[in-house]
């Protein structure tokens, strides 16, 4: 069976390095750091980065799409220790990253990936009440990431939680925000990115403060026609 699909992998193989017009070979026979005809990376790549100015050096793997790091990133010291684990769409992090030092994880960050190819990028937040009602949130994109989700940090000798972070759209959610309409409220106020809030519900109309005490103090009476000057026939 080993024979039979070799001859599959050198095509394919083959087929990749046709649309490369750099790359290297790995050990193991992997095309890597390919860049095609058009300049953009794609495939699998590793970066190897030396010491510069003081900063310590580091090694990177994961693969590009279309210029673009998409899915899951892994970085390591010089030593080969494990640094972090970011995952990527259309270029901008996106889902959950985590980071490591030598002794273990130090945190983790969840981030919202904006579509750098559209004007316009639709978000679904969940209802606080019902996690099974979302309204949209509609946002203008730049292109770049945004917190959103937990954030913890951890004492990397015990690996316990030392604090926790909530983010919603780049904007650091608080004890006041009890509601996921207060939450959205601040946010829209905060960033000129948010444009605009689709919700399902419809706001309720307040009575001016007259009319309501003009209700109470006639509550109960029988309602009496009032002659407002016209001549009815």
């Amino acid at each position: 069976m080993r024979f039979l699909l070799l001859p599959f992998f050198i095509f394919l193989n083959l087929a990749l390095l046709a649309q490369c017009r750099t790359f290297r070979i790995s050990s193991k026979g992997d095309t890597l750091n390919c860049v095609d005809f058009k300049g953009l990376k794609q495939g699998k790549w590793f970066v190897q980065m030396p010491k510069l100015r003081g900063e310590p050096g580091y090694e990177e793997e994961g693969e590009y799409k279309n210029d673009r790091k998409e899915g899951t990133w892994r970085r390591y010291n010089l030593m080969g220790d494990l640094l972090a684990m970011e995952n990527y769409k259309w270029g901008n992090k996106h889902g959950k990253s985590v980071y490591f030092t030598i002794d273990g994880i130090e945190h983790e960050e969840n981030w919202r990936a904006l579509n750098p190819d559209k004007a316009y990028d639709t978000i679904d937040v969940a209802d606080i009440k019902d996690p099974n009602k979302f309204e949209k949130v509609i946002i203008k994109t730049d292109g770049s990431s945004l917190k959103h989700g937990i954030w913890k940090y951890y004492n990397p000798l015990t690996g316990s939680v030392i604090n926790t972070e909530e983010y919603f759209l780049d904007k650091l959610k608080t004890p006041d925000d009890s509601t996921a309409d207060t939450t959205i409220a601040a946010t829209l106020k905060s960033t000129k990115n948010n444009v605009s809030v689709k919700k399902d519900s419809t706001a309720t109309k307040i009575k001016p403060k007259e009319v309501l005490e003009f209700e109470k103090k006639n509550a109960g009476k029988k309602k009496v026609k009032v002659l407002d000057g016209s001549i009815k026939h």
